[in-house]
């Protein structure tokens, strides 16, 4: 069969694309923008990239269109497969009826730390000798893939909550019917599509009604905006896990995480108040530990031990553009991360703090996402940077809020510029008043930021 994906180079949709390409199916693709990585991962799995929406990528005549959620009415492409009757489905369906139909499906959602929690349990999954399939929102660094088919029971998905195409308004994860799921955390976030929390919470029904009596839903305890998910209807066990910090040191969740180190880089894991394992490995901070504590319970669910499960973990590589560390200049160290949302933003920083403790840190941020550039989180935004010693700020067009009222008046010292040769400066110009002294420099946006990374290092190379 030869399937022909619209919006191809998407993280998702490119899972999709080698998903469908491992089966056995010629597979084609178009985007908008096209390039590396993604666009050399998709061509090394022999998937040819039309760029742009041009109608003439249909001449190959495709016996099935895949359309990914960023796709819209009044796109070349799509009013041409609906003025020609072809057919089409939404990258979630597809993975449903093509891939996920008779596997035990674990799914991992939440307003933050999906992907980081999707790639720990696979990769636990994969030291068990589970040989499981995956589709995973990031380049997890235990694989060489974000997706692949997997011999095995079981296939991990990470399930997002946003839209599944123009065509079908309900959230991804509606599609995927999980045997074992994880709600990690529920946050306003995705105000583009979604008008309030309630609104989300809807969809987190849905989902939750899709999984089986036998199956189980790992939360939070006491989780005010899950709790309200689940008081809609639950018909599925229900097991609760949390990391225990200063502000909830006395929770009584089956599962915990006890830090035995400031930065979390080493933790107990508890079953129903029994000690049952330990961890070593290379994360720090509490919502990573939150992240591995869920994976090990599920996995646990899956069939696999839980000191097993922790000795995987001891082997995690982490996931590209969570706290990714680019390179180190003389004693600076720069960083990649995806977090764009208040708490995913405080969280981060946080566990850095811990690691690192007095060294300076300076965040930088691009409010990229369409909920950040909205007038949403800006209460939230106030406290989410207590533990960095500066902020600069990318003013990005489209704002619905003027960065400055922010920076005014913080507590923590704060700066903005529209040129990212004016930060890359005003970064350098830090770097060098320290004299030597440790700096971690933290770039936060989901997109590319312009190529900020590259440049900020070779200008800091330069300098040395």
């Amino acid at each position: 069969m030869h399937i022909h994906i619209l919006g191809i180079c998407g993280t998702f949709m490119a899972g999709i694309a080698i998903l469908a390409r491992e089966q056995g199916h010629q597979v084609t693709g178009s985007d908008q923008n096209v390039y590396p990585p993604m666009s050399d991962l998709l061509v090394s799995n022999g998937i040819d990239i039309y760029q742009g929406y041009d109608t003439a990528q249909f001449d190959t005549k495709p016996d099935q269109v895949v359309i990914g959620n960023a796709m819209s009415r009044g796109n070349p492409a799509v009013e041409y497969v609906l003025s020609n009757n072809l057919n089409y489905v939404c990258g979630p369906q597809w993975l449903s009826e093509n891939i996920l139909q008779g596997r035990w499906v674990a799914a991992l959602s939440g307003t933050h730390g999906k992907t980081t929690t999707t790639a720990m349990l696979t990769w636990i999954l994969e030291y068990a000798g589970k040989q499981p399939g995956f589709l995973i929102g990031g380049v997890p660094g235990n694989f060489d893939e974000s997706a692949r088919l997997g011999s095995g029971e079981f296939f991990v998905v990470e399930a997002d909550e946003y839209d599944s195409a123009f065509f079908d308004k309900r959230s991804k994860f509606v599609h995927y019917r999980p045997r074992t799921l994880v709600i990690n955390n529920l946050e306003y976030d995705h105000a583009d599509i979604f008008p309030d929390l309630a609104a989300i919470q809807t969809q987190f029904h849905h989902l939750v009604r899709t999984v089986p009596e036998n199956g189980l839903i790992l939360t939070p305890p006491a989780v005010e905006s899950i709790e309200q998910v689940l008081e809609q209807g639950c018909w599925t066990k229900r097991s609760t896990a949390e990391a225990l910090d200063k502000r909830n040191s006395g929770n009584d969740a089956d599962w915990q995480a006890k830090p035995t180190v400031a930065d979390g880089s080493r933790f107990e894991v508890w079953h129903l108040g029994k000690k049952a394992a330990e961890v070593s490995w290379d994360q720090c901070g509490v919502h990573n530990l939150n992240n591995g504590l869920m994976a090990i319970a599920s996995a646990h669910h899956m069939g696999v031990g839980i000191e097993q499960a922790a000795e995987a973990l001891g082997e995690f590589k982490g996931v590209k553009r969570r706290m990714e560390l680019l390179d180190t200049i003389a004693n600076t160290y720069v960083y990649d991360d995806f977090a764009h949302h208040p708490t995913a933003i405080q969280t981060t920083l946080e566990g850095l703090r811990a690691r690192v403790g007095g060294e300076q840190i300076i965040a930088v941020i691009e409010p990229r996402s369409n909920t950040m550039k909205r007038d949403v989180h800006q209460k939230s935004l106030k406290n989410a940077f207590s533990a960095a010693d500066e902020v600069v700020w990318h003013r990005v067009p489209a704002m619905e809020w003027d960065v400055q009222d922010l920076i005014n008046g913080n507590s923590t010292p704060m700066q903005g510029s529209e040129s990212i040769d004016r930060i890359i400066q005003i970064l350098a110009s830090q770097v060098k008043k320290s004299d030597g002294q440790p700096h971690h420099i933290v770039i936060m946006s989901n997109g590319g930021f312009d190529g900020i990374h590259k440049k900020l290092i070779k200008t800091l190379k330069e300098a040395t």
